[in-house]
């Protein structure tokens, strides 16, 4: 059952069922950001055989001339027992993005990790201009302030909404003002001059966005819209004909089961979240 849950958010096991997976999305129009799941590593060498699957997509991207990019976490990279070693594997993971003019998002994870992550995206995209960027999360309260802070050097953002479990000290409670600050934070990073990618199945924000666009005069060239893999492919399929740029992440991996349990468990709305989507287009 797991199984045949995760196949339609889950594209299979490999690098090469994953590869095979971004080219028929490609061929649909609609870009794609490729990640290797895993996560909390605890020693260097399975954050380097972690890494070396990184490594492999960014040549067989290159190779193949698929229009993708990768996601990676950092405690995946070993950032739970040596941030250092962690920031040193993710270096020569945007120096090789670079070589083969690719790009590397820097995934966030829980409140723990915040400010650690904005700072190492600060020190590396320094290196490697445009090559690296990081994840927001609308519902945390010190959001708009890192906004700004990112923006003002350049540094791409994938604004999302938040998946993991936060408390009110640190995040907004109550969904209708997840939602408000995040509509006002896509138009903030729509403006910005510095291409943005807007995270979001919510169709509510969509035609927010599809509105603010129409209504401002904002370029379609300024941002994405993002998705995940299975979820709304109908939505997909609809932005990309009307000539907005789409992305949609798609996470494969033998280690797909932690990866479904950590988040339905850290988040029960998660469930339903993925349940309502079994079932649409």
């Amino acid at each position: 059952m797991g199984r045949k849950l995760s196949g339609r958010f889950v594209a299979g096991m490999t690098v090469e069922e994953a590869l095979a997976a971004c080219a028929r999305v490609n061929g649909e129009g609609i870009a794609v950001s490729l990640d290797s799941l895993g996560e909390s590593v605890t020693v260097e060498a399975e954050a380097r055989a972690s890494a070396s699957i990184y490594h492999e997509l960014l040549d067989a991207i290159h190779g193949r001339g698929l229009n993708a990019n990768v996601s990676v976490k950092l405690s995946q990279m070993g950032m739970d027992f040596d941030q250092a070693l962690a920031e040193r594997i993710v270096g020569e993971m945007v120096a090789h993005a670079e070589a083969v003019d690719s790009f590397v998002r820097i995934d966030m994870e829980g409140t723990p990790y915040t400010e650690a992550t904005i700072a190492m995206t600060e020190r590396l995209h320094a290196q490697h201009p445009g090559r690296v960027g990081t994840v927001l999360q609308a519902y945390l309260y010190r959001t708009g302030a890192d906004v700004e802070r990112l923006v003002a050097q350049g540094i791409r953002i994938r604004l999302c909404k938040g998946a993991y479990k936060e408390g009110p000290d640190h995040a907004f409670p109550a969904k209708a003002d997840v939602d408000a600050n995040y509509v006002k934070l896509m138009k903030r990073l729509a403006t910005s001059g510095v291409f943005c990618g807007l995270a979001t199945h919510d169709e509510a924000i969509v035609d927010a966005m599809r509105t603010f666009v129409r209504e401002q005069d904002v370029s379609k060239s300024a941002f994405e819209f993002q998705m995940l893999y299975g979820v709304r492919r109908d939505l997909q399929r609809r932005l990309a004909a009307e000539g907005f740029g789409v992305r949609v992440y798609i996470p494969f991996g033998t280690e797909w089961y932690p990866y479904f349990m950590r988040r339905l468990a850290e988040r029960p709305a998660n469930v339903l979240f993925l349940a309502k989507n079994f079932f649409k287009n």
